[in-house]
């Protein structure tokens, strides 16, 4: 096999494509799209941001933001809010197409348009490396994407990133059982 050597960059399968939406001060909702970020604990999730986002400045104001899964039929809106600032565009929420219920367990809102939702407290916010952890006080899944009591991928469809050709994929295709399909070579 041949390879080519991209260098040091982050380049990774699959990355997720999350919104982080917060409220300012006033409560208006506002969005963005981040897709470097993961579970680092438990009840932790990491994002990296860059601190001059309206997102950033309202999270720290309220201590509290969603993370909600971007996905196929909401493709165009979960990127116009990585495009469009609100630093710029105060109003870029409902151009994106996105309504919000308040959560029930923090401060921040749920995008009613996109069915899975993290919803979190700030941990800590390094303005230095842009690193965001999020404790992870409550997930919500809209009742249209499960099936027989469990959270159906096909559903979802949740989109990631492809950061070597900068495109959208969606993801649904199940190629084995997660703890099953290695038991085949034991």
């Amino acid at each position: 096999m041949s390879r080519k050597n991209f260098g040091a960059k982050p380049l990774s399968y699959p990355q997720p494509v999350w919104i982080i939406a917060t409220y300012d001060e006033n409560g208006v909702p506002d969005a963005m799209n981040a897709a470097w970020g993961g579970i680092s604990e438990e009840n932790e999730v990491s994002v990296c941001l860059s601190p001059s986002h309206k997102t950033c400045k309202n999270f720290e104001k309220t201590g509290a933001f969603t993370i909600s899964m971007a996905d196929a039929d909401h493709a165009a809106g979960c990127d116009y809010v990585g495009i469009v600032s609100g630093n710029k565009t105060p109003d870029k929420f409902a151009r994106a197409g996105f309504t919000a219920v308040k959560s029930e367990f923090v401060n921040a809102p749920v995008i009613n348009e996109l069915a899975v939702c993290i919803e979190c407290r700030v941990k800590s916010f390094d303005k230095t490396n842009g690193t965001l952890k999020g404790e992870i006080v409550n997930v919500s899944v809209d009742e249209s994407a499960i099936t027989e009591g469990k959270v159906d991928v096909a559903k979802v469809r949740p989109i990631c990133f492809d950061p070597f050709n900068s495109a959208y994929h969606v993801l649904g295709e199940q190629v084995g059982k997660a703890w099953g399909i290695g038991k085949e070579l034991m």
